[in-house]
């Protein structure tokens, strides 16, 4: 997880992995937005104001990050490392500050609407069915599930693992714990049966909705990010979920409690994929460029695909159809103005390959 200055997080990427807007939504999105920046900004600043400048910590697509104790501790689950870090600036019996924060972390629920991430209030609670279950185990090799061996846990960390450092300023204590090798896979089994279920009702292939989940947030249901993308699959409500909300019928945009909910941002980001490819790039004829084409759409939007190949849509699609796929992948992959965009069109197609071979 990088450190974040507090004055980069005032002005977030409007076109990014989490964007999934196209042109009609950019300015609503601009200033629907405009109240994430001032939460963020101020955010940023109380943690810059108690840990210093260097070490801004902030939540992200897959980052979990949460301060308690007034922003004196936090804890921090680094989705693609596979690690789990758990940090304190408490000047007074600092290892009581480290063992409530690893104990509550290692037993909170997959409910990510119910833990505020852009505070320090100390709302993670206690679960009977852990999220990190199975992807964590104790030092005798268990995994963790009851809070009796999540505290004999801690002790045993507190009392061979712990570290220090100094900021200059202040001194943090630290403890480490990494996850099991396959954490990855064991995350992306909790939403099997959901994804199933939404490739079945849009027709879009569980492979390509998996490979999204991967890239976008690594099986992280507590992902949010900078433009205030939410969930699995990296949602925005003022822009994909305005579309989606719109093709099945409905005002408005969905909350951000709905978006949390892991089925429902399966559901949402599922059918945004099968508006891209029924409707925005329905126009590409041959469904292995379309689908290179929904991949970085979901990226940077249909728009900004089309514009690759021509200026107008209906020449772009010529164009696109007189291609075979690979030169069209070449095409996305070394042309679009987006190198966020470019690279998330390998990432997504690599990551989908490895789920077509299992």
């Amino acid at each position: 997880m990088k450190k974040f200055l507090a004055l980069a997080l005032v002005v977030p990427l409007l076109i990014s992995c989490s964007s999934k807007k196209e042109d009609s939504y950019n300015e609503a999105f601009v200033k629907d937005t405009n109240g994430f920046d001032i939460l963020m900004g101020q955010f940023a600043h109380n943690i810059e104001n108690i840990w210093g400048i260097k070490e801004v910590l902030i939540a992200g697509p897959k980052d979990y990050v949460k301060y308690t104790d007034q922003y004196l501790t936090r804890s921090h689950i680094n989705f693609d490392d596979g690690t789990i870090t758990i940090e304190t600036i408490a000047g007074t019996d600092p290892a009581a500050h480290l063992r409530q924060a690893i104990v509550s972390t290692l037993l909170m629920g997959d409910d990510p609407g119910s833990i505020d991430l852009y505070s320090d209030v100390n709302d993670v609670q206690i679960s009977k069915e852990p999220f990190l279950y199975g992807q964590v185990v104790d030092n005798t090799g268990q995994p963790i599930r009851w809070e009796g061996r999540a505290s004999k846990f801690a002790d045993y960390l507190l009392q061979t693992r712990l570290k220090s450092r100094s900021t200059g300023l202040k001194i943090i204590y630290s403890v480490t714990i990494n996850l099991v090798p396959n954490h990855l896979d064991k995350r992306a089994h909790k939403y099997l049966g959901m994804v199933r279920k939404a490739s079945k009702k849009y027709g879009v292939d569980e492979s390509l909705i998996l490979a999204i989940m991967q890239t976008e947030s690594s099986f992280n249901p507590y992902a949010v990010s900078h433009a205030d993308a939410l969930g699995l699959m990296q949602v925005v409500q003022h822009s994909a979920g305005v579309d989606v909300f719109k093709s099945q019928g409905k005002w408005g945009k969905p909350s951000r409690s709905f978006l949390f909910d892991p089925e429902s941002n399966i559901d949402t980001g599922t059918a945004y994929l099968a508006i891209l490819q029924n409707s925005y790039l329905s126009g590409i004829d041959n469904p292995t460029s379309r689908r290179y084409a929904m991949i970085t759409a979901y990226n940077g939007g249909a728009g900004s695909v089309l514009r690759v190949f021509n200026s107008d849509k209906n020449r772009a699609y010529s164009i696109i159809n007189s291609m075979t796929p690979g030169d069209v992948y070449q095409t996305l992959t070394t042309r679009h103005p987006s190198a966020e965009s470019r690279h998330y069109l390998y990432k997504v197609n690599t990551a989908q390959k490895s789920y077509r071979r299992r």
